[in-house]
C-alpha cells in the first residue's frame, strides 16, 4: 500500500527553499538513474506513488525525513541521501516561521504577550493543532502539519544552555475557554505549570477583572540579543512588521512593562492556574 503524503508542498515565494528542494530532488533522481531503477519501480520499493516521486525529484514537494531514509536504503546510497535531511530540515517550515525561529535561537531575553491565545511557545501539540484546525478559511492538511512541526521545533528555546530569560503574560480568559475540548485545556494548564517551574521563565496572568489594561492594542514580542540589539513586533506598531528602531522598541517595552505591572505576579498566576486546573 502506498503512502499518500511523503512530503510537504514547496512555497513558491521562498526562493532559498525552492533552490534547496530542487537540488535535493535532482540528486535523488541522479542516484536513482545511476542504479538503473525506473521511477515506477522505485515508487513501489519505497511505498509511495509514482506521481509523488516525480514531484519530489522535480523539486515540487519537500520530502519527509523518513522518505529520504527509505530512499537511501533502496538506492544503497550509503548515507548520502539520508545526509540531505539536514538541508531539508532548514527549509521544511514556512519562511516566516524559520525567520522567527532563527531570531528566537539568538535571543538572550524575550518579552511575549498574546491577548488572543496561549502563546505559541507555550502551547501543547494538541492545543496548537486545535487552533490550526479552527482557522477559517481552513488550512490544508499539509499546512497544518508544517505549522505543527515548526511549532514543535521552536520548543528548543527552553532547552538552550545558557537559557534565555523568558517573560510571558497570558490572558485569564484564554486559560478558561476550552478550545479543543476540556481534556485539551486540562493538559494545556498542566503544561503551563510545568513550564512555570523553569528558572528562566516568568509566567504571569492578566485577570479578567482588571479595570485598566495597557495591552488592548494587540500582542507584543520583544527579543533582545547578546550584542545589545533587539527586534520587536506588535500589530499596533509598523502594522505588525518587525522593528529595530529604538523609538519604536521603547514604545513596545513601555507597553509590555505596564502590562506586567497590571498582571498578577508569577506566584499568584500559578496559584490561579492550579485552581483552574482543579475546576476543569
Amino acid at each position: 500500500m502506498s503512502v499518500e503524503e511523503p512530503s510537504w508542498e514547496v512555497d513558491p515565494d521562498d526562493d532559498w527553499g525552492v533552490a534547496v528542494i530542487a537540488t535535493v530532488g535532482r540528486q535523488l533522481r541522479l542516484r536513482r538513474e545511476a542504479v538503473g531503477l525506473r521511477a515506477a519501480d522505485f515508487a513501489v520499493a519505497v511505498g509511495y506513488g509514482e506521481d509523488m516521486i516525480y514531484k519530489i525529484e522535480g523539486g515540487k514537494r519537500i520530502p519527509r525525513p523518513e522518505f529520504l531514509d527509505r530512499s537511501d536504503a533502496v538506492l544503497e546510497a550509503n548515507g548520502l541521501i539520508s545526509a540531505m535531511k539536514e538541508d531539508v530540515a532548514k527549509v521544511r517550515y514556512p519562511k516566516k516561521l524559520r525567520d522567527l525561529a532563527k531570531a528566537e535561537a539568538r535571543a538572550v531575553e524575550m518579552q511575549l504577550y498574546d491577548p488572543l491565545n496561549v502563546h505559541g511557545l507555550l502551547q501543547t501539540p494538541e492545543y496548537a493543532r486545535g487552533l490550526l484546525l479552527m482557522r477559517r478559511p481552513a488550512y490544508t492538511r499539509d499546512e497544518v502539519e508544517r505549522y505543527m512541526a515548526a511549532r514543535v521545533a521552536r520548543k528548543v528555546v527552553f532547552e538552550r544552555d545558557p537559557a534565555p530569560e523568558l517573560s510571558f503574560v497570558l490572558e485569564e480568559w484564554t486559560l478558561r475557554r476550552p478550545l479543543g475540548g476540556r481534556e485539551v485545556l486540562r493538559r494545556q494548564l498542566e503544561h503551563l505549570l510545568e513550564i512555570a517551574e523553569f528558572p528562566q521563565v516568568e509566567l504571569q496572568m492578566m485577570p479578567m477583572a482588571r479595570e485598566e489594561h495597557a495591552g488592548l492594542a494587540g500582542g507584543i514580542e520583544v527579543l533582545k540579543f547578546e550584542d545589545g540589539s533587539a527586534v520587536g513586533r506588535s500589530p499596533a506598531v509598523a502594522s505588525g512588521r518587525p522593528v529595530t528602531d529604538l523609538r519604536q522598541l521603547r514604545i513596545l517595552e513601555l507597553r509590555y512593562g505596564i502590562i506586567r505591572t497590571q498582571a498578577l505576579t508569577p506566584r499568584e498566576s500559578t496559584d490561579v492556574i492550579q485552581g483552574l486546573l482543579g475546576a476543569t
